[in-house]
């Protein structure tokens, strides 16, 4: 897998169609950049790299992206390649209505898009919140220029009244306390101010970290790119070193193509249960193994995590948070650990132009509490759980190391939301029918039935359960739910409540049990009743009339597939087209 053949250099890169020669459609390509005062030599075929910047201010965590691309150019020009900086599309999960999610196909195909038809022969991903990792990616993937990733990087960590605060975790911790009569709102509206005091993503193993360790771990990111807080000098230093290094990729033709490969995924799969890492990695695996023609599917993702150990103490599974993890010695710890137990593909290529264990087999972990010896794991049997049965017949997932043990294996009574206003217009009404035996189940959630698939799924608890003192009870959904959220919550149920899913007929009173160790969840009603019910359910909305959203609404697949578009698979390649001018 390792024994990359780097191409002969020099040779002919594509920008040069754009920008090699004398004709007329060379000189307009040319004449027109040169107004930005760039000098003749620049474009005598040296590698022009496009640094693709998710950079926005109604993207929080990606608000210093900008100073980052800068090193970024500066790594290039000392490389001898050429640096164009290029805003994308950047979708971020604390603004995007109706939910981020919605979004990140579309970021991709602009992405693709931008890349395809640019004059660019390497790329520099720059993201960070959320979606624009996996976004960014899927597009690069698609169109298979050489490309590395570079994240901005979580916050410092936060305090409140001495205890360590960890960015979302303590949002939903703060906001039960709250209905809870354990915290007043006054001391709330304090608390936030000490939740996100410097640039950055979220300080938690949410889906932000996780999926910087995904990109690390896939071998699309120099060594130890995940977890450098984002106001650490080194991040600078690793946006340098990776402008430098895109340059030798493009000379070397090293493609996502190369690196992507089923051994890397399984890297990733495992990586994710070492860390505790988000839910929202499943999809955002999916959909880019899809884009780079890897067949990854639920099955993988349950086959390799079940017996992965969590040893990282991180919120929301564990207590420390980003920044503790990075003193600590980062992701590369992690994946030696891995290496030693055998569960690492050690010969798997990175950007580097190396495998992933000569990078990782010479470091130290420096804090054994934050970065935990297998015997003192937060849980045996980390990773996703992927449980099946007649109420998810293409699965459901679960994170065991966020869950309660004592709720793997429940039958409860269920207590059935139609959709997100059912939930907010009931949860809080004293007269509703619940306690803590029951099962919260919400419908129409999913890819197709928000629309977008929102982080909705880690329902809060009616306020006159919480002041029993009770913190858990089993929620099942087609919805997603924030990496920094906690809880037995059955999230992703596949086909979802708005294609017609079992989800959508459960009925209040209906008995549900789930059994994580033997992977099943089940509606306790006679098959003859749920084929009843199923043959006699209708859409409960019309599809939007148009625009992006009657797009998504008739081409998004399945969260079990990734929720990408149904057109995108097996489209890959990087083809030039015809100049018009």
């Amino acid at each position: 897998m390792s024994a990359f053949k780097p191409a002969a250099w020099p040779r002919r890169l594509r920008s040069q169609e754009w920008y090699g020669g004398n004709s007329r459609d060379n000189i307009y390509h040319r004449g027109w950049l040169k107004n930005q005062g760039y000098p003749h030599d620049l474009f005598d075929g040296r590698p022009v790299i496009g640094i693709l910047n998710t950079w926005s201010d109604l993207t929080p965590c990606n608000g210093h992206l900008r100073e980052l691309a800068e090193k970024v150019k500066a790594g290039v020009w000392e490389a001898g390649g050429f640096p164009l900086e290029v805003p994308v599309f950047s979708a971020s999960e604390n603004t995007y209505r109706p939910t981020a999610m919605m979004y990140r196909n579309l970021a991709a195909l602009a992405v693709e898009e931008t890349i395809r038809g640019q004059p660019l022969d390497g790329v520099v991903l720059l993201v960070g919140c959320d979606k624009t990792t996996p976004s960014l990616l899927m597009g690069a993937a698609s169109v298979d220029l050489p490309a590395i990733m570079v994240s901005g990087g979580p916050m410092l960590n936060g305090y409140f009244r001495g205890e360590r605060v960890g960015s979302g975790t303590h949002l939903w911790k703060f906001s039960e306390a709250v209905k809870a009569g354990e915290m007043t709102q006054e001391e709330f509206l304090e608390a936030e101010a000490s939740m996100s005091r410097s640039t950055g993503t979220c300080n938690t193993m949410g889906t932000a970290s996780t999926m910087a360790s995904m990109m690390e771990s896939l071998g699309m990111t120099l060594s130890g790119n995940a977890a450098i807080p984002a106001v650490d000098s080194r991040r600078r230093v690793m946006a340098q070193l990776s402008g430098r290094r895109i340059v030798q990729m493009v000379k070397d033709d090293l493609k996502p193509s190369d690196i992507l490969t089923k051994a890397a995924f399984e890297n990733a799969i495992r990586t994710n249960g070492a860390v505790g890492g988000s839910t929202n990695a499943v999809v955002h695996l999916l959909a880019i193994a899809g884009r780079i023609g890897v067949d990854l599917t639920l099955d993988d993702w349950d086959r390799l995590g079940r017996d992965i150990p969590t040893i990282v103490n991180l919120m929301p599974s564990g207590e420390y948070l980003m920044e503790e993890f990075f003193y600590a010695g980062g992701l590369p710890v992690v994946l030696k650990m891995l290496g030693e137990s055998g569960k690492l593909h050690k010969d798997a290529l990175t950007v580097s132009g190396g495998p992933i264990w000569d990078e990782v087999k010479d470091v130290r972990n420096w804090n054994e509490d934050v970065i935990r010896p297998v015997e003192r794991a937060l849980t045996q049997h980390g990773g996703i759980a992927v449980l099946k049965g007649n109420l998810a017949p293409k699965g459901c997932v679960l994170k065991p190391s966020a869950a309660s043990e004592h709720l793997m294996q429940h039958r409860g009574r269920a207590v059935v939301f139609e959709d997100i206003d059912d939930y907010k217009a009931k949860i809080n009404d004293e007269s509703l029918d619940i306690d803590e035996t029951c099962v919260m189940v919400m419908k129409n959630c999913g890819p197709r039935g928000y629309p977008g698939m929102a982080e909705v799924g880690n329902m809060g608890l009616p306020p006159k359960v919480l002041r029993k003192g009770i913190t858990d009870m089993v929620r099942i959904s087609d919805a997603r739910m924030s990496g920094t959220a906690y809880g037995t919550v059955l999230l992703h149920t596949s086909p979802e409540a708005a294609v017609g899913g079992p989800l959508a007929v459960v009925r209040n009173g209906d008995m549900i049990e789930i059994d994580v160790a033997n992977r099943r969840v089940h509606l306790d009603i006679p098959d003859e009743e749920l084929q009843r019910r199923l043959a006699a359910w209708r859409p409960a909305a019309e599809a939007p009339i148009g625009g992006y959203a009657r797009l998504f609404h008739d081409h998004v697949e399945g969260a079990d597939t990734g929720a990408d578009f149904d057109f995108l698979k097996g489209c890959r390649g990087s083809a030039v087209g015809k100049d018009s001018h």
